[in-house]
């Protein structure tokens, strides 16, 4: 099974992720995650993450879509990815069908994690304090939740029309909104 989990940063897709991971034996493959690896790394691409990052830029989706099709087309992960925050732009949505159409595979779930500018404001200052993470300063959050809301608009408008999308009331509690997912999936 593959599965979509999309919403605004700190909407709560990495805690929703870790939870499917786990009940499906899947992979979870976080555009967070897998940019701030390269960061680490300092490659080239490291750098050009960092710097869009800081501007409360989102990278540029020639980037992350290279560093997604390897995953995807790795056999161990097939039909079991758990996309965590990709895709953000309506070319990431169309490059992804193209590689799952290519690799044989689909997605059978997308989940849109709907949270307001308020509740995500108070989840970032809380998991900066826990998670320490370099991206959560609050100026740079609020760039990125009205980029994201801005450029993940046609994203919405491309999946609401899938059979299979579902939006979900991302301000309530982790397991409220782990039981809704589940609902889907038992089904």
């Amino acid at each position: 099974m593959n599965i979509i989990l999309f919403g605004p940063p700190g909407a709560g897709k990495g805690t929703q992720a870790k939870y499917l991971v786990k009940k499906l034996n899947g992979f979870q493959i976080s555009t967070g995650d897998i940019l701030r690896d390269e960061i680490k790394k300092d490659s080239e691409i490291g750098k050009e993450i960092i710097n869009d990052m800081n501007n409360g830029r989102f990278v540029s989706d020639e980037i992350v879509n290279k560093l997604i099709k390897n995953l995807v087309f790795d056999h161990q992960k097939k039909n079991k990815l758990i996309f965590d925050g990709y895709p953000r732009s309506l070319s990431q949505a169309k490059n992804l069908d193209l590689l799952l159409d290519s690799s044989n595979q689909k997605i059978d779930l997308i989940f849109f994690l709907s949270v307001d500018k308020n509740t995500i404001i108070k989840r970032i200052e809380k998991r900066k304090i826990l998670e320490k993470r370099s991206d959560d300063d609050l100026d740079t959050i609020l760039k990125r939740y009205d980029t994201y809301m801005e450029t993940t608009k046609p994203v919405l408008d491309f999946y609401s029309k899938n059979q299979n999308f579902h939006e979900i009331d991302g301000t309530q509690k982790i397991e409220q909104i782990t039981s809704k997912i589940d609902t889907f999936i038992n089904v």
